[in-house]
């Protein structure tokens, strides 16, 4: 077997293994031990971490940040690459923020002259528009490795209306939109999910409380439990009503969409909410007409006269 093509399945195989002794590579390569050692020597110098452990027990392994092996791409794939992280610019905050800025790097400065100045001049044609928020979401990488390692997060949440609370919630996913960054988590005190403005997380940390078994759940299609103080929702809304809430993650799994695309509402929601649903209703104007429950629709006749108050003649 070439040299080149051993370092390479090498370099494989010690990612996948993580944890490994030099005779096993041998035997495994049909080389032998020494031979084994110089690649891992150049391995190392081509920045796999390695680290080895002496004693009956030892070998060696590699450290968890590792190094995946070389990936061919086209031209136009690396663009697309490239592009695809370039995009996240706009966000204040990111659960990968130094490991995309890197990797950006990294594309841009192994590419060819000639694909670099491509590059270059689609940056000058082509981008991918977010509104660029103020506010940072520091706890971002933490929310996310609850929500892939299913763990209970012990949070300080802070609202309009409750101000700093303390919850405990499990979170399933995390998703940006509209240049903020939300995460649907199920929260033990509303004994139901909820989606949280990670922004307004002002603490996090790992919490003992045992956590549910939720891997099954994907990000938007979940099964929401019934709320514990459910109010009947029933709206209808126009075409143009209905796109600005089929931009709402949170609001489209209730839509019913009509062939014409006007939609009606006609769910359950938990009645804490009612004051988040005031405002977003009065969002959408005339694009909505709103029948039950009689509490929404009195919280948005006492929002929209707050409002008249706020501008007298």
């Amino acid at each position: 077997m070439p040299k080149s093509r051993r370092l390479m399945e090498l370099m494989m195989t010690v990612n996948r293994k993580r944890r490994f002794k030099v005779q096993e590579l041998a035997d495994e390569f049909g080389v032998s031990a020494r031979t084994i050692l110089r690649d891992l020597q150049e391995l190392s110098e081509l920045g796999v971490p390695l680290y080895s452990e002496v004693g009956p027990h030892g070998g060696y392994q590699v450290v968890r940040e590792r190094v995946l092996p070389p990936i061919a791409f086209t031209e136009g794939e690396a663009s697309a690459m490239f592009f695809a992280v370039h995009a996240l610019r706009h966000y204040s905050s990111l659960p990968f923020d130094a490991e995309s800025a890197s990797a950006l790097s990294k594309f841009y400065l192994h590419m060819p002259g000639d694909v670099r100045d491509q590059i270059d001049g689609m940056k000058e044609r082509v981008d991918f528009i977010t509104p660029t928020r103020r506010s940072d979401a520091p706890f971002l990488a933490a929310l996310l490795d609850a929500a892939v390692k299913q763990k209970v997060l012990a949070v300080l949440y802070e609202t309009k209306e409750e101000g700093a609370a303390s919850r405990r919630i499990q979170p399933v996913f995390l998703y940006a939109h509209n240049g903020l960054w939300y995460c649907t988590a199920y929260c033990f005190m509303r004994q139901d999910y909820r989606t949280f403005r990670c922004d307004r997380i002002r603490d996090a940390a790992d919490d003992p409380t045992e956590p549910l078994k939720l891997s099954d759940i994907r990000l938007i299609r979940h099964e929401a439990a019934s709320p514990a103080d459910a109010v009947r929702l029933s709206a209808e809304l126009t075409r143009t009503g209905t796109q600005r809430c089929e931009a709402e993650l949170w609001l489209s799994p209730l839509l019913q969409v009509r062939e014409d695309g006007t939609a009606a509402i006609d769910a359950d929601v938990d009645r804490s909410d009612i004051p988040f649903y005031a405002d977003f209703f009065i969002s959408l104007g005339d694009e909505v007409k709103l029948y039950e429950p009689a509490e929404l629709r009195a919280s948005i006749r006492r929002r929209l006269l707050e409002l008249l108050e706020s501008y007298p003649e």
